[in-house]
């Protein structure tokens, strides 16, 4: 094998390769005599026919897997005797291949840029902290004593007001014709709820059980089912119950219907359980600062195949965020043409953070092990209360739901790594500074729902290994 260099501009590299074709005809040789030795030919024991019959016969079948074999092998012979690390899967390109004579083919990549880690020590970070008042405390107790208040059957001859739940019967209909979907039976509705639509709750409100109400109300412009946005209706409705929420006493039963001794213990917990929000709201804000600091001080350039990639996420996730009516009000009133601009910067941010991350945990010899990997499957079993079982066992059964908890936990451990070895601070702000995000430099991004929250963390996935090329005829 031979490899020419022809083009070497920054991260950009560029080789002409040349197989011999006795290497070629080599390995074709190798391949059919493996096969003889399980292959029997009419008048031929297994392993005994003539390899110039085996070579007539299998040449064809063998002749595509062995080029593909050669070609991959060359490109990995020439990324590890150059010393380069491919930042993605190289682009080969195949010259007309004919029988006899050597393979040409020309290799094109981009290399990893070589990063040098600086001083972790110099860095300065401000850790905002936040103390829980007791209010956010007593505000929590009384959550919880509503959510689990019931509702009982109003004896008195009284109007419905808001707090009380109705039973209702009701039709839909529009222009007088029913519509799918707009009937129900003993639906127990909470006036005040906002759970129907907009106007529907409030007409309930003064009237009284055994009454009919015809509720007159229009569906939003935005309502999901596109044949009755934005068109007045009518929804005959029958009043057959009218109910009322029984408070619930906060006291040491309420704590021991929640789990706890007692209500201090139930209130320390809380305390404990809303410290912990705070905590992870802290550490967000502290790794923004982070992140901003690394993407100021580091500057080198980053391989254009993974900004693209990451773009294109970038893009994609907008795409069906705006198909499924998600998008936030700043980017609907924002030119496409200057989001896509703040996109392409976000997927360059983040791509060089991740190459730096990834440089810096190699260097600190960070690895996963399966302790970590377990308490992240605990983590995400945490977030779905009652369904811890059906988490574990998703992650039991799917490999590559495991598989792709590795990049996050590899990249929380880095981040911890760097705060050790920080210069980190801590300032006491109140809640609303604790939960302000909108402090983020321009390409940390928006605080959207649908894709940039996250564009500021390092996405990227760089490649460390010798990569399988993928061909391309010229």
């Amino acid at each position: 094998m031979n490899a020419k260099e022809l083009k070497s501009e920054g991260l950009k590299r560029v080789f002409a390769v040349t197989i011999k074709n006795a290497d070629f005809e080599n390995k074709i040789s190798n391949k059919i005599s493996a096969l003889s030795k399980t292959t029997k030919l009419p008048g031929f024991r297994p392993g005994k026919a003539p390899k110039a019959m085996l070579m007539q016969k299998f040449r064809p079948a063998v002749l595509g897997e062995a080029l593909d074999e050669m070609i991959n092998e060359a490109a990995g012979e020439v990324l590890t005797s150059k010393k380069l690390t491919p930042a993605m899967t190289p682009d080969i390109k195949l010259d007309k291949f004919e029988e006899g004579k050597d393979i040409n083919f020309e290799m094109s990549f981009e290399i990893l840029p070589e990063i040098k880690c600086g001083d972790l020590s110099t860095i300065k970070l401000e850790k905002p902290v936040a103390e829980v008042p007791e209010e956010e405390v007593e505000k929590t107790l009384k959550y919880l004593a509503q959510a689990r208040r019931k509702v009982v059957k109003v004896s008195e001859d009284r109007a419905a007001q808001k707090g009380d739940t109705v039973v209702i019967n009701f039709v839909g209909s529009v222009d007088g014709v029913e519509f799918k979907g707009g009937k129900g039976e003993n639906y127990p509705l909470e006036l005040g709820s906002g759970s129907f639509i907009p106007g529907f709750e409030d007409q309930l409100i003064g009237k009284k059980s055994g009454e009919k109400v015809d509720v007159k109300v229009k569906f939003p412009e935005n309502y999901h089912a596109k044949d009755l946005a934005g068109k007045d209706s009518v929804f005959a409705v029958e009043i057959k119950e009218l109910r009322e929420p029984k408070e619930v006493e906060i006291n040491d039963e309420f704590a021991k219907s929640m789990g706890e001794e007692n209500l201090a213990k139930l209130k320390d917990a809380i305390k404990t359980r809303i410290k912990t929000d705070y905590d992870a709201a802290s550490r967000m804000k502290l790794k923004r600062q982070l992140l901003d600091n690394l993407d100021k001080e580091y500057n080198f350039d980053v391989p254009q195949g993974l900004v693209d990639a990451e773009y294109k996420a970038i893009i994609d996730q907008y795409n069906n965020a705006k198909k499924h009516n998600q998008l936030d009000e700043e980017e609907k009133a924002k030119p496409e043409d200057k989001l896509f601009a703040e996109y392409k910067d976000i997927a360059v941010r983040r791509v060089k953070l991740g190459l730096l991350l990834s440089e810096i945990g190699k260097s600190a010899k960070i690895n996963i092990t399966p302790d970590d990997i377990n308490r992240a499957i605990m983590n995400e079993a945490r977030k779905y209360p009652g369904q811890e079982k059906a988490v574990f066992d998703f992650y039991l059964k799917n490999k590559q739901a495991v598989e792709s908890l590795k990049a996050p936990v590899f990249e929380e451990k880095i981040v911890d790594y760097i705060f050790e070895k920080s210069n980190v601070s801590e300032k006491v702000v109140s809640l609303e500074e604790l939960y302000d995000f909108s402090e983020t430099t321009k390409s940390s991004a928006k605080k959207s729902s649908s894709k940039t929250e996250t564009k500021a963390e390092p996405k990227a996935k760089t490649s460390t290994s010798k990569p399988k090329a993928t061909k391309k005829s010229a």
